[in-house]
């Protein structure tokens, strides 16, 4: 099972993860708008933050759970409880 992560963003606050999205990747939105979305790429020195429009977040979050549901039923459920209650 996959924890919780969170991030501070220098302008945006607490950033919470979303979805994995490829390997140093990973999708994040705003704590408390939830409705600014952000590909991290987690460096060495820092990490980079690429602001995305909901529609791609939403489609990066898809196909994490569509890799989630062959993992087994934990993962997908706990994907799914999260995709859920970000985009929903």
């Amino acid at each position: 099972m996959t924890k919780e992560r969170y991030l501070n963003h220098p302008t945006f606050g607490m950033l919470y993860r979303v979805s994995p999205v490829a390997e140093g990747r990973d999708l994040y939105a705003t704590l408390y708008a939830q409705r600014i979305f952000f590909v991290v790429t987690l460096q060495p020195r820092g990490a980079s933050f690429e602001v995305i429009p909901l529609m791609d977040a939403r489609h990066f979050a898809e196909q994490n759970l569509s890799r989630a549901r062959r993992e087994g039923p934990e993962v997908h459920a706990y994907w799914r409880l999260l995709f859920d209650q970000t985009f929903i």
